[in-house]
């Protein structure tokens, strides 16, 4: 679902990897769009291809990928026709990544500051004693309340959150349209993990940033995500409103995710709810339905062939046959 506002629109985006001598898809024809300020969620198990669709849009995906279809038009501009240097501009100014483990993303041997600080002269800032005002207040920003002495610190002296929060700032210091954020509270603690969402979800009402955030968790997007995307092998099976995909999903795949978030604390093991069976091998994908061997509303016709996208409600897509 595209409008004439959006920020980011993406169509018809194929992905795939060399492995092994043959072509593994790993992002198949994705279609959707990130208005200005919007917050987009994207939730699937790992191996579903939220962080190559992710990384797509930045055009940082590694040697062994390639674009095998589709366009990227981020304010008008295609970035798969951009060429490097394009890029570069591109890349932290305004679009920027919030890493998941902010351990290994830091320099070790650099202090935080200077990190923050080369983005900031990458992107223009020739003045020195500006750079570390701009690297002063953004420490700030994200909650730092003696930033002087962070900037001065190495990644290994601080403690997991402040990392984050550091890989936050460097994010953000040049204020960038488009945050793209991959499982950035993995590594936290969930009392951290709070904190974090909190602090980005006050940022993105302080400066109308967008945002790209890539979960396996439902509890990540939870009272601040627009809307969501459901992948599976690669693949968006639903799309819809937060209030939708969590409140009542429509696909089998969703309708598990969500079940799992809301096993209360203390369930005993025995009668957690489980989505039965395997990730599929994106080598061997079924020929029907990718979601088939897993799922308990199969039907015959699941087997036979992939399911078209439908609309079954405003706004809202899925691809099963229940819908057809």
């Amino acid at each position: 679902m595209t409008h004439a506002s959006d920020l980011v629109r993406v169509k018809d985006l194929s992905v795939s990897y060399s492995a092994a001598g043959q072509s593994v898809p790993a992002v198949k024809h994705a279609t959707f769009s990130i208005g200005a300020g919007e917050v987009l969620g994207v939730l699937g198990e790992s191996g579903s291809g939220k962080s190559t669709l992710a990384l797509s849009l930045a055009r940082m995906l590694p040697a062994k990928a390639r674009y095998e279809s589709g366009a990227i038009t981020f304010r008008g501009r295609d970035l798969l026709q951009m060429s490097e240097k394009q890029l570069g501009a591109v890349r932290g100014a305004e679009i920027a990544i919030i890493w998941q483990d902010p351990a290994l993303a830091l320099n070790p041997v650099m202090r935080v500051g200077q990190q923050i600080a080369e983005v900031l002269r990458a992107h223009g800032s020739r003045d020195r004693h500006e750079r570390v005002e701009r690297v002063q207040g953004v420490l700030t920003e994200v909650g730092f309340q003696h930033p002087s002495e962070v900037a001065s610190a190495y990644p290994h002296q601080l403690s997991g959150g402040q990392r984050q929060r550091v890989g936050i700032a460097q994010a953000l210091c040049c204020r960038p349209s488009l945050v793209i954020a991959d499982e950035p509270t993995s590594k936290l603690d969930s009392a951290l993990q709070v904190e974090i969402l909190a602090l980005l979800a006050k940022l993105r009402a302080l400066h109308n940033m967008a945002y790209l955030i890539i979960s396996h968790d439902p509890a990540v997007f939870a009272g601040w995500a627009d809307r969501m995307l459901v992948m599976y092998a690669g693949e968006i099976v639903e799309e819809g409103s937060r209030e939708q995909v969590f409140g009542h999903p429509l696909h089998p795949y969703s309708q598990g995710l969500v079940r799992l978030s809301g096993a209360p604390a203390g369930t005993p093991r025995q009668l957690l709810p489980v989505i039965t069976g395997e990730p599929p091998d994106l080598t061997r994908l079924p020929r029907g339905c990718a979601f088939e061997p897993r799922c308990p509303e199969r039907m015959k016709v699941c087997a036979a062939s992939p399911p078209a996208s439908s609309t079954p409600e405003a706004n809202r897509q899925v691809s099963c046959f229940k819908y057809e």
